[in-house]
């Protein structure tokens, strides 16, 4: 059996060595267009940043490893320019000699990921802007960041724009980041990210939220980009960081079926509608993994795991890809923020029903020295508690926990699952109630009727509510929520005739224990009553109080 992999790096990469691994007689031709065949693109910013000192530290799988261990035909700087799916046979272009020859092929894997997309603004093509897919753009924004450069602006402020953003900071440069979303890293849930845009700013970072580049303009002394507000910020290079598209065009030039999005449609074994070709990694459209609905989610882990389906499926064995659940973390400055699932901001747009519970635990126990407080958000089905989503920012044990639940939604487990979770717990880990369980047993008790809630955003306009503080005098002193009467809950059941009966009840302490308990008191007094979820330390983030 010949195999013809178009492309490297992840998807490629994976499928290549898994073929050789199952086809010891197999023959293996891989096609990469660049220079290198398998490099890890997740870690080129911390190259340009000097965090990772070694350029050959992200080659993953050097092309002598390739040949000499898996005995793959490797051919880098060749680009496949055409498929002939009736004549199996692939056109390739070899790009350092311009010469043409076409390759046969029993099957077919295609990986050619996808591209930086850069929109039609004028001055884009400036050869001061540069964008960050490959080793070769990534020396490139090394070599301006460590020479004279002292300013840049970068457009985009999702994974790789915070990232870049992070190690051009480290550098020494004043960064500007401009994002069209009205929150950095748009994929999250706006009030999660309010406390890292914070932290970004208080490093140095300047942003611009809410705002688009229209135009840059380049001369000698710099680049000058035109926010559309009408804003002109100076730098000495820009970076264009939002988003990427399917390099899917030699595919759908082959009439390979593709989505609206651009994306190659597959099956679960990663096979296309010619049973001879697959396609895997960045330039597939998946299925969400909650849902099943069709989505684009360029993803590494994804990838590798699709390259390896489609070796399977091509020696056949029956694996199969579950879907996308866009499990994903990023570090900025000492900081971290991880999701999986669904967000707020998914489910509303699909129209979806859902119930929601923020909660602040510390990564670890509060007696052990070092502990960290961190947010978390948990989304799940109000009828059954079906885990939709989660997501959580902090500085430490943040990964752990997203894990955890990327595992619970994928074995499709609910709220109350994540009760009974055992996890590991010594002081300097976690705790006996694990922030996964304490999130399992604040929804659960949301579910159950035990514990009413009332969202921070929802108080804006509910002069219906009876706010009411239970925490310390002290506390409440130093800052509350407008119109909220404080009755410490060590004295409520003393002072149960302050509260009206006539009136809903919404308690609150600083991040909702105590006015989990203060609830369960009301409730067995015959108050109407519920716990605003996430505390005053959610509202006051909301609210541009912390």
């Amino acid at each position: 059996m010949k195999i013809v992999i178009i492309g490297g790096v992840a998807g490629g990469a994976s499928a290549a060595a898994r073929a050789r691994r199952l086809g010891e007689d197999a023959e293996i031709v891989v096609l990469e267009k660049g220079g290198y065949p398998s490099f890890a693109n997740c870690g080129l910013p911390y190259y340009v940043g000097g965090e990772i000192e070694k350029r050959d530290s992200l080659l993953v799988a050097p092309i002598k490893m390739l040949k000499e261990r898996h005995r793959l035909d490797v051919r880098v700087r060749s680009e496949a320019t055409q498929i002939d799916r009736a004549a199996k046979e692939v056109t390739v272009k070899n790009l350092e000699t311009g010469g043409q020859y076409v390759e046969a092929y029993d099957k077919l894997i295609i990986a050619t990921g996808a591209s930086p997309f850069r929109p039609p603004i004028p001055g884009i093509n400036s050869e001061r802007i540069v964008a960050l897919r490959d080793l070769n753009d990534a020396d490139r924004m090394r070599e301006l960041a460590t020479s004279a450069a002292k300013r840049a602006v970068i457009v985009g402020a999702g994974f790789i724009g915070i990232e870049v953003a992070e190690n051009l900071a480290r550098r020494g440069l004043h960064v500007t980041l401009v994002e069209l979303a009205d929150q950095i890293l748009p994929p999250w849930d706006r009030e999660m990210v309010l406390p890292l845009e914070k932290h970004v700013r208080e490093e140095g970072i300047e942003l611009r939220l809410g705002s688009s580049a229209t135009k840059f303009d380049s001369d000698e002394k710099g680049l000058h980009i035109t926010l559309s507000d009408g804003e002109v910020v100076e730098a000495d290079f820009g970076v264009v960081c939002i988003g990427v598209r399917p390099d899917s065009k030699l595919a759908a030039d082959a009439g390979i079926e593709c989505g609206a999005r651009g994306g190659i449609l597959t099956s679960n074994h990663m096979q296309t509608n010619d049973p001879d070709i697959y396609a895997v990694g960045d330039v597939v459209e998946t299925v969400c993994a909650v849902t099943g609905d069709p989505i684009q989610i360029p993803l590494a882990g994804p990838a590798n795991r699709q390259g390896r389906i489609a070796a399977d499926h091509i020696f056949g064995r029956d694996s199969k890809y579950r879907g996308t659940q866009g499990t994903a973390v990023v570090g900025v400055f000492g900081k971290t923020a991880a999701m999986t699932g669904l967000s707020e901001k998914v489910l509303r747009a699909k129209k979806t029903d859902y119930l929601k519970v923020f909660l602040h635990p510390t990564d670890h126990a509060g007696y052990y020295p070092g502990a960290q407080q961190m947010l978390m958000k948990l989304l799940f089905a109000p009828d059954t508690g079906r885990i939709l989503g989660a997501q959580a920012v902090g500085t430490s044990g943040i990964d752990k926990r997203i894990d955890v639940i990327a595992m619970a939604i994928q074995a499709e487990m609910t709220v109350f699952d994540l009760e009974e979770a055992e996890l590991c717990y010594a002081p300097q880990y976690g705790h006996a109630k694990d922030p996964v369980n304490m999130a399992g047993f604040i929804a659960s008790g949301v579910l159950r009727g035990d514990q009413p809630i009332v969202q921070a955003d929802a108080l804006t306009n509910a002069e219906d509510l009876f706010l009411l503080d239970v925490r310390t005098e002290g506390e409440f002193a130093k800052g509350h929520i407008p119109g909220a009467t404080n009755i410490p809950v060590e004295q409520l059941r003393e002072r149960l005739a302050e509260v009206p009966k006539d009136r809903k009840i919404a308690a609150y302490c600083q991040v909702g224990q105590r006015g989990y308990l203060a609830t369960r008191i009301l409730l067995q007094h015959d108050f109407d009553a519920a716990n605003i979820s996430g505390g005053y330390r959610l509202w006051a983030i909301e609210n541009g109080k912390l």
